[in-house]
C-alpha cells in the first residue's frame, strides 16, 4: 500500500512540474515573439496600421500568455489583439500566426495562406514546411529556429540582429 501511495505522490508531482514548466515556456514563448514583432522583423507600410493581429491555430496555453501580453504592450501605434483559428480554414488575415506542435499537422496549408504573416511554430521541421521562425530545445533552452526566405517570401524584413540569434535553416 505504501508503494502505491508513494508511486501516486509521484505521479501527481510530475504532473504539477510538467504543467509548471508548460506554462513556463508558453510565458517565454510569448515574450520571444513580442520581441520579434516590437524589435526584429518590419512589415510593409499597409500593415502599420489598425490592429495588429496576432493568430493562434487551435487550442493552445500561449494564448493566454499573448491575451496578458496584449493587455500591456503595443507594437508601435498598434494595439495587439489574439485571435484563435480552430483550423487552417479559418485563417483570416493576420501579422502573425502560432502553429504549436499540436496542430504541426495543419502547418503547411496554414503557412500557405500569405499575405504578410510571420508563421511562427513549435514542431519539428517545422521551417521545412513552411514557418519563418520555429521555436525548440537545446540543451535545454529555449532557442529558435530562422529560415529568413519564409519571412521575407511573405513582405518581411528580418533584421540582422534576429538572424545572429537564430539557428538557421536554408
Amino acid at each position: 500500500m505504501r508503494r502505491f501511495i508513494k508511486m501516486v505522490f509521484v505521479l501527481a508531482l510530475f504532473a504539477l512540474l510538467s504543467n509548471t514548466i508548460n506554462a513556463q515556456t508558453e510565458k517565454m514563448q510569448s515574450v520571444f515573439i513580442y520581441n520579434f514583432i516590437s524589435k526584429f522583423v518590419e512589415w510593409p507600410a499597409a500593415d502599420k496600421t489598425g490592429d495588429f493581429i496576432i493568430g493562434v491555430l487551435g487550442d493552445s496555453p500561449i494564448v493566454a500568455e499573448l491575451n496578458a501580453l496584449a493587455a500591456a504592450k503595443t507594437v508601435g501605434a498598434q494595439k495587439i489583439v489574439v485571435k484563435k483559428f480552430g483550423s487552417a480554414g479559418e485563417i483570416s488575415k493576420c501579422h502573425v500566426l502560432y502553429i504549436p506542435s499540436g496542430q504541426a499537422g495543419q502547418l503547411s496549408a496554414a503557412s500557405s495562406k500569405g499575405g504578410s504573416t510571420l508563421v511562427v511554430a513549435s514542431s519539428d521541421d517545422a521551417c521545412k514546411k513552411g514557418a519563418a521562425i520555429n521555436f525548440v530545445l537545446v540543451d535545454n533552452k529555449q532557442k529558435f529556429e530562422l529560415k529568413k526566405s519564409n519571412a521575407t517570401g511573405n513582405g518581411l524584413k528580418i533584421s540582422p540582429d534576429l538572424e545572429k540569434m537564430a539557428i538557421i535553416i536554408n
